[in-house]
């Protein structure tokens, strides 16, 4: 089996691959997109970090090719869809820089609070200022977490050492599990009034993008500071800039930019603004982590036919998957249909299989409907080994249950989620032998494909309705691919599922829910 290994990968992971018995491996960093489409297709595997951009494109040339596997977390440089189109495996190892980003961050309080980088560059300039880099103290300061994963945690549990009082934003958590951690829950404009410190530890999603904003940094304290060691992007960084100029933020840090490497700006060029290039999870340790871990995957997959971290496909033998891979795809799109549709933390996932499903072992598929549960949180911190754990620690209960017997199909298989506000049921099947359908949608009763962008609208059944909204997406140049109803005839009431492209802007959705008769409008990304 031949892996080109094409990132700068830890001589670990290297060496593990080389001293492995039946595993050829190819060290080639750098290459331009035309060199590895024109060279991948002789791999069987594939290993990288961020640099290497795999599209779709180099996965149409890649032949061979059975697994890719990342030495880190984030996977926006893999086209997944294409990949789980093909047969490939998408791997990657998310506990192997938890400790050291949380170090990051924690470091970065501390330079920014006693301006550390400030004062190491004025005195290398010859300057002794030491009256005008006067910094603050950590303790009984407020620090804000948003986000309670395995690195907001850590963090958390460092800034304690430090004597500092932690309060916890994550609306996908129950508070009591929050205070289980010893930890304080709060709102998100409760943290924006209380917090010294704000820092931000949770993937790049449609919700988070942008989070603290103009509107969020005028509701904190004056001379706040905060702190970016997750995503570039989910700080508004314009508007950070303008309020480090005004002085409403006392500070900012960044290790993360929406651009990387982001060039000369506006706001690296504040004096209170400190920041270093994505080192979160460059430490040796980090990178042995990383690079141990993906070469072992590696191995164990095209040796051993064993997955673990895989992204796009559970831990299930290839025969099994051969026959339970169409409803994998299901109960994943099902999850992460309902996950869109909460509107506050889950508390219960309840999955019934009925029908000829039940003869087979229902666990991988679980554990699929969980995954897409959490991915539009948490991203590519989840996948098909730990998102049961993931669950677990959130607090979700999650109830299975099994009926031999389906009356109107030969498996149906229903999701309810319970959420602290209420519940939501999602019924799906598939037809034929490979083609996975929604059914029902709480009481609406319809037909869909669960793929693409959607729009979920909730309407008054009359005339016109659709027409307006079509005559509105149209306007807009937006494409409408698809598009099902379902009726409740006693209360005159539609739910349209509407596929479009491309994917439809908030500024849009604004004008969509404005229309006479329209009670809501979401987008579902499936």
């Amino acid at each position: 089996m031949k892996v080109l290994v094409s990132d700068q990968l830890s001589e670990v992971g290297v060496k593990i691959l080389e001293e492995t018995p039946g595993i050829e491996v190819d060290v080639n960093v750098g290459l331009p997109p035309e060199k590895l489409k024109e060279i991948i297709g002789g791999y069987d595997g594939l290993v990288i970090r961020s640099a290497t951009k795999v599209t779709a494109d180099i996965i149409e040339a890649a032949h061979n090719l059975k697994v890719i596997g990342r030495a880190g977390i984030g996977l926006d440089n893999v086209d997944i869809t294409a990949a789980s189109q093909r047969g490939i495996i998408v791997m990657n190892t998310p506990e192997g820089n938890t400790i050291t980003t949380a170090e990051h961050t924690m470091a970065m309080i501390f330079a920014l609070s006693r301006n550390i980088p400030q004062a190491t560059a004025s005195l290398k300039d010859g300057r002794w200022e030491k009256k005008t880099l006067k910094g603050r103290e950590l303790f009984n300061k407020t620090l804000a977490v948003i986000g309670a994963g395995h690195i907001g945690r850590i963090v958390a549990d460092r800034a304690k050492g430090m004597k500092m009082k932690v309060i916890v934003y994550d609306p996908y958590i129950k508070p009591e599990v929050i205070e289980r951690m010893d930890l304080e829950p709060v709102s998100f404009d409760e943290m924006l009034k209380r917090a010294d410190y704000i820092t931000v530890h949770t993937p790049k999603t449609e919700e988070t993008t942008n989070i603290i904003n103009r509107d969020a940094i005028s509701k904190m304290k004056k001379g706040a500071m905060v702190i970016n060691c997750a995503r570039g992007g989910i700080y508004n960084e314009d508007d950070v800039c303008e309020a480090l100029k005004s002085g409403q933020l006392g500070g900012a840090a960044f290790d993360v930019f929406t651009k990387e490497p982001p060039g000369k700006t506006e706001l690296i060029e504040q004096h209170n603004f400190i920041c270093t290039p994505h080192l979160g999870a460059s430490t040796k340790e980090a990178q042995e982590n990383v690079a141990k871990d993906v070469a072992e995957q590696i191995v164990a997959y095209l040796l051993h036919g064993s997955i673990k971290n895989a992204v796009n496909v559970p831990s299930i033998s290839a025969e099994l998957m051969a026959t339970l891979r169409p409803y994998v795809s299901l109960v994943e799109r099902m999850g992460a249909f309902q996950s869109q549709l909460a509107d506050s933390a889950v508390i219960e996932a309840r999955i019934d299989y009925s029908g000829t499903v039940t003869d087979y072992d229902v666990a991988p598929l679980t554990t699929a409907m969980l995954k897409g549960l959490l991915t539009p949180i948490l991203g590519d911190d989840v996948n098909f080994v730990n998102a049961p754990h993931i669950a677990s620690d959130r607090g979700i209960k999650v109830v299975e249950s099994k009926s031999a017997t389906s009356e109107d199909f030969a498996s149906l298989i229903k999701l309810t989620v319970k959420t602290i506000e209420g519940e939501n049921i999602v019924s799906g099947a598939i037809f034929g032998k490979k083609l996975p359908r929604i059914l029902r949608i709480n009481n609406f009763y319809l037909e869909a494909i669960p793929e693409g962008h959607n729009l979920f609208i909730h309407n008054q059944d009359k005339p016109g309705v659709i027409g307006q909204i079509a005559t509105t997406l149209g306007k807009r140049g937006i494409n409408i691919s698809r598009m099902q109803v379902g009726e409740q005839k006693e209360k005159r009431q539609n739910v349209i599922l509407l596929t479009t492209n491309p994917v439809v802007g908030d500024d849009i959705l604004g004008e969509i829910h404005g229309l006479e008769n329209v009670f809501s409008v979401r987008k579902i990304e499936l």
